[in-house]
């Protein structure tokens, strides 16, 4: 369910603004992006996974604020990373 260590080192190495970020909201979208994928295929297979289920909305809650902060401050950036992983809205 989670995501390997060499997995986030590409995601960061992929949506870094500059070499050794690691906190820009794009890196932290992506790897959340990533997480949630994971989840959702998870529960195809455990759909009574109620626990996990709930970390599953709060990470979708956790990138949703990060996607309105992005947009709020750089617009620009906000569509880049929309666009780059694929999400609506």
């Amino acid at each position: 369910m989670s995501i390997t260590a060499e997995r986030k080192q590409e995601l960061i190495k992929e949506n870094a603004r500059e070499e050794g970020d690691t906190g820009s909201p794009e890196v932290q979208i992506s790897i959340l992006t990533e997480r949630i994928a994971n989840l959702t295929e998870h529960f195809k297979d455990h759909h009574k996974d109620n626990h996990s289920r709930r970390g599953l909305l709060m990470l979708v809650n956790k990138r949703r604020k990060l996607l309105d902060y992005l947009n709020a401050k750089n617009p620009e950036r906000y569509e880049a990373i929309r666009t780059k992983l694929g999400l609506r809205r």
